[in-house]
């Protein structure tokens, strides 16, 4: 379960997805702004570079990951393996984000004011789209919706939950301060951040550093609130550990080798 912030599919959808990533970052890429002839070519050469990379790089070290993982949930989770597996995962998306920066700079700081408005426009589609996944409705819905999206992220990894399992899970989503507002505020204080350093075309100079910084800059009240937040959810899955069945742990262990194995292959394409 240390391993959830990284995947949260099945192993043959990991391969696949990853063996199609250089598409979908293509694709990706397209929904923020329109590229066409040479810039076009330049960024495909750019994905190219950083799946490469990854594939040489990140890989390994998720491998590592889910070997250890696997070995420290058989033993039965404790509060060191949570931190642990969290700021393990923070690590490898901040090299991750370093290195694509680092690859993209060079085209952000060509940017056309058309094309950072582009830009613009597409961040303010997702802010909406977050709105209307995370902010809207009732405290009780959204607080059903917590509970729902953790039962079926337990349930990827270990199978069905008890009813005692899901119980559990329904009063930790009913205890914890809902922090959806502050991630929204904390979202458009990066957003902007970011396009801040495009129009003033130093994102070779600034960016890479800032990206792998991301958390610099939050709210006071936020950090305060993602300290509560790590504390109960940790407490949560240590008392998820302590009920699984056998059956439970073993499906886990058998996801977490399966990635590992997985991880090794892709890395050795």
């Amino acid at each position: 379960m240390v391993a959830a912030a990284l995947l949260s599919s099945g192993c043959s959808t990991v391969r696949f997805a990853y063996e199609n990533a250089d598409t979908y970052l293509r694709w990706k890429a397209g929904t923020y702004v329109d590229l066409q002839g040479d810039d076009a070519d330049e960024l495909d050469d750019r994905i190219d570079e950083f799946h490469a990379w990854h594939r040489k790089n990140a890989l390994p070290k998720y491998s590592q990951l889910a070997q250890e993982a696997s070995r420290r949930f058989g033993d039965g989770l404790s509060r060191p393996d949570l931190d642990w597996g969290y700021d393990a995962v923070r690590g490898q998306a901040r090299e991750s984000l370093r290195k694509a920066a680092e690859l993209v700079a060079p085209m952000l700081d060509r940017m056309t004011p058309a094309q950072v408005a582009q830009i613009e426009r597409r961040l303010a589609d997702e802010n909406r789209q977050f709105h209307r996944d995370y902010l809207r409705g009732s405290e009780r819905d959204r607080r059903r919706k917590r509970a729902k999206i953790v039962v079926d992220r337990l349930e990827d990894w270990v199978g069905k939950l008890s009813q005692a399992q899901v119980e559990r899970v329904r009063e930790y989503a009913e205890r914890m301060q809902l922090i959806d507002e502050l991630r929204d505020r904390d979202r458009r204080r990066l957003q902007g951040e970011v396009l801040g350093i495009i129009r003033a075309r130093q994102a070779q100079a600034r960016l890479p550093e800032h990206m792998a910084g991301w958390e610099r800059g939050r709210e006071p009240a936020f950090v305060a609130a993602l300290h509560t937040w790590r504390d109960q959810y940790f407490a949560l899955l240590m008392d998820i550990d302590r009920s699984l069945s056998p059956e439970q742990r073993s499906r886990a262990l058998t996801h977490l080798r399966r990635y590992a194995e997985d991880f090794d292959r892709l890395a050795a394409q």
